[in-house]
């Protein structure tokens, strides 16, 4: 498979960069918030225009800030960004002047002799576009004046882009990459597990809480198979957060979930679980959609000689909710078993992917009628006539009755855990419906 162009956007914090991502994208990816500094960490994703795919990035902010004590790490990040592109788009704000550091962030964007396009943004009529002159001092050729927020003028943008990247773009075919949302409370260790499975340090790393903001996707390539690994902003109580951009994260963060292929909840090996994770657990579970549980920090327990086992106990008394999830112990830091995340990612996908005939699901519904008939939560025997798999992703199965009834809650559990153990369902939530027939 062909390595894809790259085209990363750059400029100053506020001028609409993670804008202009959603809209090249069509798509609503990043966050956009009215407060600077959003965008900490490089988010890339896979864009297609005019029949070309290339992964576009969207940068940080580049600008040092004291209000911002990340901010030479994000602008650090943006630059190395940058020097991996194939093609730069410049973004400025036309609703102010030009900075002076600006203009020498520019110059030192040719330096690395890289295909640039000036994109000033927030040009939202023809009076305003007449006043782009200044702007020319750049030393293009072309100025696009566009609106990202009002989608003005953004065709000739993507023309352009298209235009610039190499024909072999055209001859690229890519697998939908596997995505999985790398989610847990905050200061666990989500960004530097995504470092680790990249192999380079691509995220940005800090003890300061809420260092993620917006959510980050990161592709990489593992056996010629493609992985999209989200990193996700600590997931808290609303109500514990003053910044409005941290409340916007984790908003984010909880719909990532949702959007994701396979969630992966990391749990701190010198703290779990927490009542935060168990929050988190349950909207992973509620979520549907198939869970690995990554104990991260395992390299600090080794001298406590706590076996896996009593992990495991530990874990699933707090967790029990979600005791279908394996468990993998791991090191960020050192790098000890990160790499079974992506293995283990692909084969809860299968199982929750699986379908069953309905025959063999009859055959089984036969058996436990047999065995262990039904209860309702009246504690009187439910008569189920037969049941189908509705469908995948979470396994669905809809059981059908005489009557209008609800299993008792214990045993739907037992039941759920019969067929998980015959159908090898395991690592997925299941789903069972009753319906009258």
């Amino acid at each position: 498979m062909k390595k894809l162009a790259k085209v990363v956007i750059i400029g100053f914090p506020n001028v609409g960069k993670s804008t202009l991502f959603n809209r090249l994208l069509r798509e609503k990816r990043a966050l956009v918030h009215s407060l600077p500094g959003m965008t900490r960490d490089s988010s890339c994703a896979l864009c297609v225009l005019q029949g070309k795919k290339f992964i576009l990035v969207d940068t940080g902010g580049f600008f040092d800030s004291q209000e911002e004590p990340l901010s030479f790490l994000v602008k650090e990040k943006a630059w190395q960004a940058s020097q991996t592109a194939d093609l730069l788009l410049f973004v400025l704000d036309g609703k102010r002047e030009m900075l002076p550091a600006e203009e020498e962030l520019f110059l030192s964007l040719r330096k690395l002799n890289k295909p640039i396009l000036v994109v000033v943004n927030k040009i939202d009529s023809e009076q305003e576009e007449e006043k782009i002159g200044d702007y020319y001092r750049l030393g293009v050729e072309k100025i696009f004046a566009l609106s990202a927020e009002h989608k003005r003028n953004l065709e000739d943008l993507r023309v352009s882009i298209a235009a610039s990247l190499p024909l072999s773009a055209l001859e690229i075919e890519e697998a939908k990459p596997l995505k999985i949302a790398i989610v847990g409370r905050i200061n666990v260790g989500k960004s530097s597990l995504i470092n680790r499975l990249c192999g380079e340090e691509r995220l940005i790393v800090s003890e300061i809480p809420g260092t993620t903001r917006d959510s980050t996707d990161t592709l990489i390539m593992r056996n010629k198979k493609a992985f999209c690994l989200v990193d996700t902003a600590g997931i808290r109580k609303l109500s514990h957060t003053r910044d409005k951009r941290e409340k916007a994260s984790i908003i984010k963060a909880k719909k990532n979930i949702a959007q994701a292929d396979v969630v992966c909840l990391v749990l701190d090996a010198q703290c779990f679980p927490t009542h935060q994770d168990a929050a988190v657990a349950q909207l992973a579970h509620d979520s549907g959609k198939p869970l690995l549980l990554a104990l991260n920090k395992w390299d600090l327990l080794q001298g406590e000689n706590i076996s896996l086992e009593e992990l495991k106990s530990r874990i699933f008394r707090k967790l029990d909710f979600v005791n279908y999830a394996p468990l993998l112990t791991i090191s960020a830091l050192t790098g000890k078993r990160v790499i079974k995340i992506l293995d283990m990612a692909e084969q809860v996908y299968l199982n929750a992917c699986k379908r069953i005939e309905t025959s063999r699901l009859n055959d089984f519904l036969a058996w436990v009628m047999e065995t262990r008939p039904p209860l309702g939560k009246s504690k009187k025997r439910v008569k189920i006539k037969y049941m189908t798999q509705k469908g995948i992703l979470p396994p669905t199965f809809v059981l059908f009755t005489h009557s209008r009834v609800s299993l008792a809650p214990s045993y739907e559990k037992f039941f759920t855990q019969l067929l998980r153990e015959r159908f090898d369902f395991w690592e997925t939530p299941i789903r069972l419906f009753l319906r009258e027939s």
